[in-house]
């Protein structure tokens, strides 16, 4: 069961906002997180993972039932997630500063921690792309202190964006953020959104068929913090988590309307049976809402 139900003020900014509608209260699926993040949907177990970072564990709750319990803990203070096709959970842990998968036996395969043989940072955030290939950022968040991870120096001179292909091998993809934080692909898989949160940016790059990224324009700059967490619906428009709430922007970078919310927002996903169900992780709240729009996978 909701604990609870807090107001959402839906904000329109361009009248293509117009066709996007929801709840007018947001329901409070848990309250009682330290800093939370990375909301995953998993239609088999018909639950959504989410990170308890600051105290070390994930958390999951049931859609049947409406509880919350331990999924994982110690988690490896685990950040972002995303369910592959597969139906196989992966997850960026700041703890072991690597990119795991969990297997349906509950084992755990570490997926890539090291570049040119030099330790990651502390990934956040990643997606998979139909090809297998996984795509993760990997910010200093986690090892800036022992908030959430372990306080460490950096090996990799900075903070890139990364792709491991199926047979393992891991390439630096982009080498020119202060803080890579989340990432989506278009429906394509042409097109490749990634925010910058130390510069409140959300770029754009191409793919090429090799996996290769180009452009990387700004495509828009928060007005309201910085944005962490983004999503892509079927019509193409990019949701992200902010400051004030969630942002909706068009694909030319228009700011199309907003959901303010009373907390920071730091992650969204969408799930339930028709993909129009918003997970949204806000500082300690975990909330849902659902919407007229369908999230991309």
């Amino acid at each position: 069961m909701a604990l609870d139900r807090i107001r959402v003020q839906w904000e329109r900014h361009d009248e293509r906002f117009a066709p996007v509608r929801g709840d007018r209260f947001a329901s409070v699926l848990y309250d009682d997180g330290a800093w939370l993040e990375g909301p995953a949907w998993s239609p088999a177990w018909r639950t959504v993972l989410f990170s308890d970072i600051p105290n070390d564990r994930v958390l999951s709750w049931d859609e049947a039932t409406g509880a919350v319990g331990v999924w994982r803990s110690p988690g490896g203070y685990a950040n972002g997630r995303t369910v592959d096709r597969a139906g196989r959970m992966l997850q960026c842990e700041h703890g072991s500063r690597s990119v795991t998968r969990t297997e349906p036996d509950g084992t755990v395969t570490v997926l890539a921690d090291r570049w040119a043989g030099k330790r990651f940072n502390s990934p956040n955030d990643l997606v998979e792309h139909s090809d297998g290939s996984v795509w993760f950022t990997d910010p200093t968040y986690g090892i800036q202190s022992d908030y959430e991870g372990f306080a460490a120096e950096s090996e990799t001179a900075g903070s890139h964006v990364y792709r491991r292909d199926p047979d393992g091998a891991v390439t630096r993809v982009a080498d020119d953020f202060a803080g890579p934080n989340g990432l989506a692909f278009s429906a394509d898989e042409r097109t490749l959104y990634v925010s910058d949160t130390e510069r409140a940016h959300l770029r754009r790059f191409d793919v090429a068929p090799d996996g290769t990224l180009s452009g990387g324009e700004v495509l828009a700059t928060c007005d309201a913090g910085a944005w962490d967490g983004v999503r892509l619906d079927t019509a193409g428009r990019i949701w992200g988590a902010a400051a004030d709430g969630l942002h909706v922007l068009d694909p030319d970078g228009t700011l199309l309307g907003k959901l303010l919310l009373p907390e920071t927002c730091s992650n969204l996903a969408f799930g339930g049976a028709k993909r129009n169900v918003l997970f949204v992780t806000a500082t300690h709240l975990l909330l849902s809402i659902r919407v007229t729009a369908t999230g991309l996978r």
